[in-house]
């Protein structure tokens, strides 16, 4: 447990900045189209909710990365 601590208090590299930042965009995004007062049609409320979980899950993973200057 302690080692995911120390992963994500770690430096992350660029790209792994760039991938969290997109995540979190498409999770906003989902945010967004799921808490609409307007009726949505039910493709658009499905593709938001991938929305979410594929933001999610690549911040996540892309906070997780950690930057190795040794190598």
């Amino acid at each position: 447990m302690s080692n995911i601590i120390n992963r994500l208090q770690h430096s992350t590299p660029k790209f792994f900045k760039i991938l969290r930042n997109i995540g979190v965009i498409l999770a906003a995004i989902s945010a967004a189209l799921l808490a609409s007062p307007v009726a949505l049609p039910t493709f658009i409320t499905d593709m938001a909710g991938y929305l979410a979980v594929a933001g999610s899950v690549m911040g996540a993973v892309s906070q997780t990365a950690v930057l190795n200057e040794d190598e």
